[in-house]
């Protein structure tokens, strides 16, 4: 195998399907790229046997064959090299894994691996497609993948719960502290069905999707396959129930609470400051356009209190929140006020933004710390 590219381009490919392999994976040859070159069509492909990324490329061919080539050999040295055009080929030492790259500074020799121990990833033929934009997917696993939950034993909420019903997409994640829905409308499938993405999935596409153009999501019950541009990423699913996230969201809210996020947030952080260690419980006074943050950690004689303007509609009442989880979720709110709506004190409370889209709604639920302080 032989071809010429450029050093640029070449490192842009190999960039898009680096973030898939793992560092010290237990079978070795998955630590490099598999190179396959027909015509002027290189076609790089990278695994953790979890997730494969295939990017394709356009080269000048020379000779047709296959290589699998160091990763991180390649990467650095790509990076060190100003943009030139390079040859990539088989070594001419008589080792069939010996590679040879030729640059206009010199010669670089590495040994890689058989091409034939290179685990190729199939597709499966029964699967159900539709179309999303890179853009939304790319800001739905954003808005809600921090949400996650990193309990093993909890497998179906260690992953995004991504709902496709008809003309809305619906995103879900939760660790049972904190709930994020995010809901995309006008969205044209004939599909009725759910998958869980996992974390690692959601990290590789998050870094690798584009800013425009769609994505074609194709999958079954076991795996799933995004498609986009010349790029091909196949994942194994989370094979789980996800838990009714409906049943947690309370449907009367009769208490609703408006300020402004910044200033909501800000006082958080340094009223939190003062909060029990374990809980980081923060209490939130509401009553009639008066909001008083407290804290206090009896352990060792801290306290702190803040008053902030608002306008909250209600009856008079008090929850206790984590400061830290309250501030994360209001960190993914882009608007400059938010809601916050509540029924009792016990209950959850829904946090939302001042204006959404009307085909496009987030969702945030904080449980309330029950415990004093």
């Amino acid at each position: 195998m032989k071809f010429e590219v450029s050093s640029s381009e070449l490192l842009k490919s190999l960039q898009v399907a680096s973030g898939v392999i793992a560092p010290s994976p237990v079978l070795p040859v998955t630590e490099d790229f598999l190179f396959q070159l027909k015509g002027n069509t290189l076609t790089i492909r990278a695994t953790n046997v979890e997730n494969t990324v295939i990017t394709k490329t356009e080269v000048n061919g020379i000779e047709k064959g296959e290589i699998a080539i160091s990763a991180k050999m390649l990467l650095e040295t790509l990076k060190a090299l100003p943009d030139q055009p390079i040859t990539i080929g088989h070594a001419e030492d008589g080792n069939s894994n010996a590679i040879e790259i030729v640059s206009s500074y010199g010669k670089y020799h590495l040994v890689g691996d058989s091409p034939d121990d290179f685990p190729i990833i199939s597709e499966d033929d029964a699967m159900e497609t539709f179309s999303f934009e890179c853009q939304k997917l790319s800001t739905a696993l954003t808005k809600t993948s921090f949400a996650v939950s990193n309990d093993e034993m909890r497998l179906a909420m260690t992953g995004v719960y991504m709902l496709i019903d008809y003309n809305k997409v619906v995103f879900v994640a939760t660790d049972a502290h904190k709930l994020v829905k995010y809901t995309f409308g006008n969205v044209n499938t004939e599909i009725s069905d759910s998958i869980i993405l996992s974390k690692k999935l959601i990290t590789l596409l998050k870094s690798a999707l584009p800013g425009h153009g769609t994505v074609d999501i194709s999958f079954n019950r076991k795996n799933a396959v995004f498609q986009f541009g010349d790029t091909k990423i196949i994942t194994k699913l989370i094979e789980a129930k996800y838990p009714d996230y409906n049943a947690v969201i309370p449907v009367e809210n009769p208490n609703e609470l408006t300020s402004n996020k910044k200033d909501l947030q800000n006082s958080l952080k340094r009223i939190g400051i003062y909060a029990n260690k374990s809980t980081n419980q923060v209490v939130l006074n509401m009553s009639e356009n008066a909001l008083t943050l407290s804290a206090q950690d009896i352990d060792f004689s801290n306290e702190a209190q803040e008053q902030l303007s608002c306008r909250y509609a209600g009856e008079a009442m008090s929850m206790g929140f984590n400061s830290k989880i309250f501030v994360e979720l209001l960190s993914n709110i882009d608007t400059e006020e938010t809601i916050m709506q509540m029924s009792t004190p016990s209950r959850a409370a829904i946090i939302l933004p001042s204006e959404q889209e009307s085909d496009e709604h987030i969702m945030m639920l904080i449980m309330p710390v029950l415990s004093g302080y």
